[in-house]
């Protein structure tokens, strides 16, 4: 404290300095020295250590005069910036009386005077004396300091005989009159005026409310009028004098005085002005030129910074810019705020303060103490010493010491989003603050908030965003633009675009010619859109570029807020001048590079990039994919292009303009699982298709299952025949799986609505896709096929090909032709060949213009005979060939003979997988083995034979009438036969008859379900589908029949048939088990699946040709086959005899118990056969006595609390929930019930089979509940076996005291301590099984051997468990034993572990039940009295409070108040000393 006011004294006093009080500066530097010996590399920093840090925050209290400096100005608030970098808030109510009252006056009564902003009233750099007004609490816990230039609060300490010409005061303009203007000084009794001569220099600019810093010229009429000037070089030159009667109560800041040097010190100045008063000059107020120059009784004109009256604290600054009163300060400095510098160097340390740093471009910086060292930790003067170079970021600017203030904290220093300047275009995480009626708040860094408007907070205006967003809730979003100067950040949530993958324009510079971008609309006018991008750049879209189709009112088409993509026209990038359009945004290009069976690969122009583009993706209508594909070349461009899948190196791209449009226009697409939402509308296409359902996929690879019975609004059959690979649609997402990310979707119209411009719009995309075939067909000059529809003399109509474009020929090529032969004649459905010389002729009304042939191509048959050919190839030969042609859906192959055939993509493989090319496996030349399957006929046989030509033929038929005549086949096979093996097409599938096969010559077929396998199969129509290919084998049956069996159709490989053909009586004999399907039921039999048969007896009676059955339940069908469904089939239908059959259509009234139904069938053989008629009212009655039963029936089954009251009951609500350990024991108690033990046990066996093995806890309860139905209903043997069980599928433990307490339950105390006995050496280091077993003792009684059970336990348990031992001992022999020795228990551990409060609030509660009044109330004096937390005193004098109100006198609560309060003054005492 000495050498404080030796350094810095106060006030007027001055003490003589020592040399021996300075001792402790200079040992200081000794040990400081001895660090610098050790680390030579910082010798050059010099280390001060001062008793004073610079002037901060601490040192402000209300009332203090300053010098500050305008940094903003806002509507309502002005900042200050005061010495070292602390900055004030100076609020409009602060400014003046005079202001406040107009403010008020033109609040209260809308007066028409004019009232200035304080914009006008106050610049940027502009020097104000102020006062501290208040200091508040910010948030976060620092100070916010409240600032007044009331004259009336900085001129406090003046009054009316103070006053003396030479002054500088400081005041507010209070009205403005004819020849100057009234100025409060805030002087009782003083009425200030300045001349409008005076005044001159700003004449034009004084206000009412602006601060002036006037020089006193004259004092008139016993100082009641003053004269004031505001001449800068007068107010500049005026210096401060021992004549005007300064004290330190008056004294004030911006004052020039001058002074004399008392002392200078490493930290800075002590000088001596207006002769009495000293005042510190820190070294942040020393010019930097000059610091070093400075001696002891040098004269020096300062400035006073600040004055503290109540502790005489004056601060002098001796910087130049200060010395100027009235002028304003350069904030220019201000653009490097945020910057961050690398390599910097430390210059001066001062250890109470902070230090001074020398950037790399030599600009000397400050870094307060707080700043050198991270948050949360303590400084540590050897850590920052040890390193030579320093990295920071300049987080201010001080215009009072006209220095940049810096950190060195590591997380400032490397963050990003510091300040605006850095907040280019990032994508950014942030966290809602708070909804407000213009926007949305959202903090972006703990520095940084942004403003996102409403129009911004979705793709879409949202009319309730309170409901999207919640204060608190982070969020992804886009800057927008960024204002350093005013300090304002504006956001987007736009999805489309923070999405965005298109470059975006920043500066005008960006938006070059040609380039596209989104941007966002924020006018709409008859003269076209502006669209707005980043930051201040914005374009024009006139209204001839809004649309390729004409836009006659703007509005209806655009919105304000609405996000499009808009390509650049042209940009003046001086003027900041954009024309944009919409229209020409049609897409990307690509090239062709190569085709392959999938598509097309293409690279990306300009960029080059490789991609494909899928054939099911060049069309919206699948029919003309692949005409599309085919009319493409290599080198070919394609425009209209947009990307599915960014993911390199597989980029996807599609052409389909309903995807296009849907994506460019900022349509609905989830990105991943978790954008989805039930019902949310995507657009996708077919993936795959199944039986089940269709397989859809989305934009970024997301794919949905669209279940049959949501495919479409009617009934859907065949899934294959609605829908096909890469068919767009429209789906609505119907449910979501959260857990395995997948979700249904449903594709019906009704619940996907299509508005009919959509199918317009796609029509004619549709017909500008074929004509774009017909114009490649042209420019390729190649020939293609036409088929005739319509032909008369001269003309015909055709159609080229696949396109269903239609044109018109002549019939006729040359003038002369006018002969034709019948085949040569052009009639509907003739084939031609043709060539487009001209996609669209003018002349035929832009029609196609082609040449035609007649003749197509020929090309050589399959069954023919071929040149080079020694014969006809039949069906089923093995051929050799090599691979011609590779097209997608099949591959023609040359024959060894010379001749073509032709394999189908469905030919190649024996199994294919779904999403493969089978035709991509085969390679052109490669060398393929095949089996003939089939061919066509010669259409034109005067082609294939000529007269006189020999050939080898068949004679098939000879014709009975005369003249006979041949029927000759020239292959070989004109008809099937019996044991023919023969290919065929599967037409349909049924689950009675089998399988419905199409075979050659137009015949079909059946194959039974019994002639599909050699073994029988549950299901035996999976493995087929509709048109699959299938090898049989003719039987002849009635009706061709046929057979899939192996043994029947490749009789040479030797299999085992276990279920063989069943034709005749003979092949069956009595006892024999067969295997088949039900074939019928009727109202004497029932449907049986997965069943035996055995015969009984064959009968051979006239009346009845067939085979009488019964079926059973086979004991051992583990070791059996899955299938065991026997199988009849004899000649005649098989009668299938079973008991309480069933009828499909039966009635209501027909519903009766299976007895009744046989009785009336007895009584009804004794009498004629001819029921009795029952009345109408009977059958009414009957009828709703059924309903009533059916009924309840039902309700009981929908009611999930009633307790299921038969076995049944319980056998279908265990198929739903068969790990439920509660109805397992609710069924065993329900046989228990019924004195049922076998089958109670019986069910418990079940259980523990069928309860899944991760629930442990439920096989447990089952094996509980069988301990106690042993216990109770078996021996002692039977229990011991369940339990010897039970350990070893349990955990032991649980398993032993569930035992030990059926025991104790059960009084079977013999039992019971045996087992504990046990427990206690198997689980000694178990804490539970001492306390149950300790309870099981106090409980009988026996408390000497719980105590010695517990010294027991104490040795055997680890230290760590021996209190709460203890203590639960001491509990129980409250609730069990003897109270006593429970308190003695409780007390001695309480004693050694007094901090223990929760052993004291147990104590507590045994006490309040147990003891006396006296006893509880010495527990509560013991335990308040204890040394622990402050809060848990707290809760403990509330308990005790607590129990004397409910359980005490007045006197009594009013003691235990005094306690608290006692001991609150002595807390208080503590703190204080």
């Amino acid at each position: 404290m000495a050498s404080t006011e030796e350094d810095f004294p106060r006030g007027g006093k001055t003490k003589q300095t020592t040399e021996s009080k300075a001792e402790p500066v200079r040992r200081h530097t000794e040990v400081d020295n001895l660090f610098e010996v050790k680390t030579r590399v910082l010798s050059i920093i010099k280390v001060i250590y001062e008793p004073y840090c610079c002037f901060n925050s601490n040192y402000l209290k209300v009332g203090t005069l300053l010098l500050g400096c305008v940094k903003e100005v806002a509507d309502f608030e002005v900042t200050i910036n005061l010495p070292s970098g602390l900055l004030g808030y100076l609020n409009i109510s602060n400014i003046s009386d005079s202001y406040t009252k107009i403010l008020s006056d033109h609040l209260d009564s809308a007066s028409s005077e004019e009232i200035f902003s304080l914009h006008s009233l106050f610049s940027l750099g502009m020097l104000v004396r102020c006062v501290v007004a208040r200091l508040d609490t910010a948030k976060g816990g620092s100070v916010s300091i409240q600032l007044s230039i009331n004259p009336k609060e900085v001129n406090k300490g003046l009054g009316t005989g103070s006053l003396k010409a030479g002054l500088i005061l400081s005041g507010c303009v209070e009205s403005i009159e004819d020849h100057g203007y009234l100025v409060d000084l805030g002087i009782k009794g003083t009425k200030a005026f300045l001349p409008k001569q005076a005044a001159k220099d700003k004449t034009n600019k004084l206000k009412v409310g602006q601060y002036v810093t006037s020089l006193l010229e004259e004092v008139k009429n016993d100082e009641r009028v003053v004269r004031l000037s505001i001449s800068p070089m007068a107010v500049a030159q005026a210096v401060a004098d021992t004549a005007h009667g300064w004290t330190l109560t008056n004294l004030l800041p911006g004052l020039l005085v001058k002074a004399q040097i008392k002392k200078v010190t490493p930290r800075g100045l002590i000088l001596e002005f207006l002769s009495s008063f000293t005042g510190l000059v820190d070294f942040m107020h020393l010019e930097p030129e000059q610091a070093s120059t400075f001696n002891e009784g040098d004269s020096v004109k300062a400035c006073v910074l600040y004055v503290e009256p109540s502790t005489r604290l004056v601060g002098l600054s001796l910087r130049s810019h200060l010395l100027q009163p009235g002028g304003d300060v350069d904030l220019v400095a201000t653009e490097r705020i945020g910057e961050v510098a690398h390599g910097c160097k430390m210059t001066a340390l001062h250890h109470l303060s902070g230090a001074m740093l020398e950037l790399p471009d030599q600009t000397v910086v400050f870094v307060h103490r707080n700043h050198m060292k991270e948050p949360m930790e303590a400084f540590n003067l050897n850590r920052v010493m040890a390193k030579p170079e320093h990295t920071c970021r300049i987080m201010d600017f001080s215009p009072m010491e006209q220095v940049h203030l810096v950190s060195l904290r590591q997380k400032l220093c490397f963050a990003s989003g510091m300040c605006l300047t850095q907040l280019v275009l990032p994508l950014s995480q942030g966290m809602v603050t708070s909804l407000q009626s213009h926007g949305m708040m959202v903090k972006v860094t703990d520095y940084i908030r942004g403003l996102v408007p409403w129009t911004h907070l979705s793709d879409i205006i949202l009319k309730n965003p309170e409901k999207k967003y919640t204060v608190g809730m982070p969020i992804k979003c886009r800057v927008l633009s960024v204002d350093p100067q005013e300090k304002k950040l504006t956001l987007t949530r736009k999805r489309a675009l923070i999405d965005s993958s298109l470059p975006p324009f920043l500066t005008y510079e960006d938006a070059r010619r040609g380039r596209v971008s989104h941007g966002f609309i924020v006018c709409v006018k008859d003269f076209g859109c502006i669209v707005r991008f980043y930051g201040e750049v914005k374009g024009l879209v006139p209204p001839n570029e809004l649309s390729t189709e004409p836009v006659v009112v703007p509005e209806n088409m655009f919105y304000v807020g609405q996000v499009v993509k808009a390509k650049v026209l042209n940009c003046d990038v001086e003027k900041e001048k954009l024309l944009l359009s919409f229209k020409a945004v049609a897409g990307g290009d690509v090239k062709v590079v190569s085709k392959v069976l999938t598509g097309l690969e293409v690279s990306i122009l300009p960029e080059e990039t490789t991609a494909l583009l899928p054939m099911m993706h060049l069309s919206d209508h699948v029919s003309n994919c692949l005409l599309l594909w085919e009319g493409l070349q290599e080198g070919d461009i394609i425009s209209n292009i947009v990307c599915l899948s960014e993911k390199k190196p597989n980029i996807t791209l599609t052409k389909k303009p309903t995807l296009k449009s849907f994506l460019e226009e900022g349509g609905v697409v989830a990105k991943e699982f978790f954008d989805i939402t039930v019902g949310m509308q995507l657009i996708g296409w077919v993936k795959n298709i199944m039986p089940y359902g269709v397989f859809v996929e989305f934009p970024y690879g997301l794919v949905g299952l669209a279940p049959k019975a949501a495919m479409s609004d009617k009934f859907v059959s065949d899934t294959s025949s609605h829908f096909q690979l890469g068919h767009t649609v429209f789906a609505k997402v119907t449910n979501l799986d959260e857990e395995k990310r997948r979700f249904l979707v449903s594709l019906k119209v009704s619940e996907v609505p299509s508005t009919k411009r959509d199918g317009q719009a796609r029509l004619i995309r549709g017909l500008q896709e074929r004509k774009e075939v017909i114009e490649m067909m042209a420019s390729r000059g190649s020939t293609h096929t036409a088929t005739v529809h319509h032909a008369d003399r001269d003309f015909a109509v055709i159609s080229l090909g696949d396109t269903a474009q239609l044109t018109v020929i002549q019939t006729t090529n040359h003038l002369n032709e006018t002969f034709r032969f019948d085949s040569e004649k052009l009639t509907a459905g003739k084939t031609l060949t043709i060539t487009v010389t001209k996609s669209s002729c003018e002349e035929l009304e832009g029609l196609p213009l082609v040449s035609w042939e007649l003749a197509p191509p020929i090309s050589k048959r399959l069954i023919s005979v071929s040149k080079g050919s020694n014969g006809t190839y039949r069906y089923g030969d093995v051929v050799k060939g090599k691979v011609k042609t590779v097209k997608p859906t099949c591959v023609l192959v040359t024959l060894e003979d010379g001749s073509t055939g032709c394999v189908h993509v469905s030919e190649i493989q024996e199994v294919v997988c779904v999403g493969t090319f089978p035709t991509s496996l085969l390679k052109i030349g490669s060398e393929v083995t095949a089996r003939v399957i089939g061919g066509r006929g010669a259409k034109h046989p005067e082609k294939l034979f000529k007269l006189g030509q020999a050939v080898s033929a068949k004679v098939v038929t000879v014709s009975s009438s005369k003249p006979s005549r041949f029927s000759l086949s020239l292959n070989g096979v004109h008809k099937l036969e019996k044991g023919h093996v023969i290919m065929g097409l599967v037409q349909k599938l049924d689950p009675v008859l089998g399988l419905l096969v199409k075979l050659p010559f137009s015949a079909m077929g059946t194959v039974a379900m019994e002639d599909l396998a050699d073994k029988y199969k549950p299901k035996p129509l999976e493995r087929y589908s509709k048109d699959q290919l299938v090898r049989s084998v003719a039987h002849f049956k009635p009706g061709l029949k046929l057979s899939l069996r192996s043994s029947r159709t490749n009789p040479e490989k030797a299999s085992v048939v276990k279920d063989p053909e069943i034709v005749s009586l003979e092949d069956l004999s009595e006892g024999q088990i067969v295997r088949g399907y039900v074939r019928t039921v009727n109202a004497q039999g029932g449907t049986a699946e997965h069943v035996s048969k055995k015969k009984t007896k064959g009968k051979g009676e006239d009346s009845d040709s067939g085979v009488e059955v019964y079926f059973r339940e086979e004991e051992e069908e583990n070791k059996c086959e899955p299938a065991e469904v026997e199988k009849p089939v004899p000649v005649q239908p098989v009668r299938l005899q079973v008991t309480g059959g069933f009828s499909w259509d039966a009635a209501l009234s027909a519903l009766k118990p299976a007895s009744a139904a046989l009785g009336g069938e007895d009584s009804s053989d004794g009498e004629d056969g001819e029921p009795q008629k029952k009345s109408h009212h009977v059958q009414e009655v009957e009828k709703r006595e059924a309903e009533k039963a059916l009924t309840k029936l039902e309700t009981e089954l929908m009611d999930p609390g009633l307790r299921p009251q038969t076995a049944a009951s319980f056998e279908r609500l265990l198929l739903g929930s068969p790990d439920s350990s509660l109805l397992w024991l609710q069924f065993m108690a329900f046989h228990l019930q019924a004195t049922q033990i076998e089958q109670a046990r019986a069910v418990a066996e079940r259980a523990l089979k069928t309860i899944s093995f991760r629930e442990e806890q439920e096989k447990l309860n089952v094996w509980v509940a069988l301990l106690n139905l042993e216990n109770l209903y078996g021996t002692e043997e039977s229990l011991q076996k369940v339990f010897e069980r039970a350990v070893q599928y349990c955990e032991p433990m649980p398993v032993y005291q569930q035992l030990a307490d059926i025991y104790a339950k059960c009084q079977k105390t013999k039992e019971a301590e045996g087992l504990y006995k046990t427990m206690v050496k198997r689980f000694r280091q178990e804490k539970a099984v001492w306390l149950s077993y300790g309870t099981f003792l106090l409980q009988q009684g026996q408390s000497d051997v719980a105590s010695a059970l517990l010294q027991r336990a104490i040795k055997s348990l680890p230290n760590k468990d021996n209190v709460d031992l203890i203590a639960k001992f001491a509990q129980l022999e409250f609730r069990y034993g003897d109270v006593e020795r429970g308190k003695a228990m409780l007390d001695r551990i309480l004693t050694s572990y007094p901090k223990r409060t929760d052993l004291w609030s147990v104590f507590i509660d045994l006490m309040v039940k147990h003891g006396s009044q006296k006893e509880v109330r010495a527990v509560f004096d013991r335990v308040i009295h204890l040394s622990v937390a402050v809060k848990r005193i707290k809760f403990f004098f509330k308990r005790y409070l607590e129990y004397e109100k409910k359980s005490g006198t007045p006197e009594s609560i009013q003691a235990v108040k005094d306690k608290a309060l006692e001991y609150v003054e002595s807390k208080g005492t503590e703190a204080a000393r």
